[in-house]
């Protein structure tokens, strides 16, 4: 809770921190990686610096927060909290760099905004930053017990037993320990940082999610090739597509994510789009392998059948399931799939079952739609979750 002595501050200065935000992280990245350029190379994304998405996930972060210790005082948002440092765990993040980003934030913050930062503002902010960095420390300290770990020691070998084609721009690959020890069990819904290096030295961490249950004798991810129109292909997928075979090692990093399978039977929708089917796929296969009965309504859309990776599994699943029924939409349908819809998905006239959780995974405006109609239909925001690919915009709340 922030205190009485910030909260006025706060509230005033949040205008004027909130317009000059983007100007300040930018200043704040130039100045964290001018003194520690191994946090570029290593821990950061450098695609995501590269197109500014950090830094406005950053700044996001920070404004929506503090706007929230202002408007809901007595509540901590812990589900955003929550996904963010999940991510934190699987890149190896440590307590000690919460310091180093406080130095070099609140340095670029008296640059921009210059003699507006008395000691009373510069001390609310403060206030702000290190309420949000000890909820994030001690969600990741708990985290890091959880996996067995030291603070920030998550990573392990593991060898590629077996490489398949999912689609023209999908790649599975089958993990297991390399050292011979049984396959750490995961919640399905989780995913994994996979750490490779890179032609130059770098070594970069990118999260892909677990695609199938839990209780097999190996892990499986599935990378798409990220391939941008305005800038460079995504470097650790293009890496991976291109050098990664049976018989390999990676580094990957221990199970983390909160977008999982609750207990229960209540009914489910698990609406995905693209490559966001992969954390689907393993709730789906999980209900199966227990004999789940529960309702499922399942989501998917896609370019067209040939872009949907694991389509016949996932079909397959659904199928498989007696509580569970599949809608599908794509952009281009041709033959392949006379029981799809054409265009975009649209859940607003679906029938949804009473009670319905809901799983959402996929780019940004798919999840924003599909959750705009959920919420027009009555479904409360709490029983809407997500997964955001890349940094975490704020966007979905």
């Amino acid at each position: 809770m922030l205190s009485e002595q910030s909260t006025p501050v706060v509230r005033a200065t949040l205008p004027v921190v909130g317009a000059a935000i983007g100007e300040i992280t930018e200043l704040f990245y130039r100045k964290l990686f001018d003194a520690r350029p191994e946090l570029l190379r290593d821990l950061f994304n450098r695609g995501s610096q590269a197109n500014g998405e950090q830094q406005k996930a950053l700044a996001g972060s920070i404004a929506a927060f503090a706007g929230m210790l202002l408007e809901k005082p007595e509540d901590r948002p812990d589900a955003l909290l929550a996904r963010i440092a999940h991510k934190h765990a699987s890149l190896g993040v440590t307590s000690e760099q919460y310091k180093i980003v406080h130095r070099h934030l609140f340095d670029a913050i008296a640059e921009v905004l210059g003699d507006a930062v008395t000691p009373e503002v510069a001390a609310a902010w403060d206030e702000v930053y290190w309420l949000m960095a000890n909820a994030l420390i001690a969600i990741e300290t708990r985290l890091y017990q959880e996996a067995g770990g030291a603070e920030g020691d998550v990573r392990r070998r593991m060898e590629i037993v077996e490489r398949r084609g999912e689609t023209p721009d999908v790649v599975s690959f089958l993990l297991r320990p390399a050292d011979g020890r049984p396959v750490p069990s995961f919640r399905p819904g989780q995913y994994a940082g996979v750490q490779v290096e890179l032609p130059d030295g770098a070594r970069q961490i990118r999260q892909y999610s677990l695609s199938s249950a839990p209780d097999r004798s190996h892990w499986r991810i599935s990378v798409k090739r990220l391939r941008e129109a305005a800038g460079p292909d995504g470097e650790v997928s293009s890496w991976l597509h291109a050098h990664a075979r049976p018989g390999d090692e990676l580094t990957v990093s221990a199970p983390f994510g909160d977008l999982v399978l609750p207990e229960g039977d209540g009914p489910l929708l698990l609406a995905s789009a693209g490559i966001g089917n992969t954390p689907m796929l393993s709730m789906l296969d999980h209900l199966l392998s227990t004999g789940s009965a529960r309702p499922v309504v399942a989501v998917h859309a896609d370019r067209s059948p040939a872009d949907h990776a694991h389509r016949e599994e996932h079909r397959a699943l659904v199928r498989a399931l007696p509580g569970a029924r599949l809608h599908l939409w794509y952009e281009e349908p041709g033959t392949q799939a006379p029981e799809a819809a054409a265009g975009r998905a649209d859940v607003s006239g679906l029938e949804l079952p009473h009670g319905v959780t809901a799983y959402l995974c996929g780019p940004l405006p798919f999840m924003r739609a599909v959750r705009g109609d959920l919420l027009r239909r009555g479904v409360p925001a709490e029983a809407i979750h997500y997964e955001v690919f890349g940094p975490d915009l704020w966007l979905g709340r």
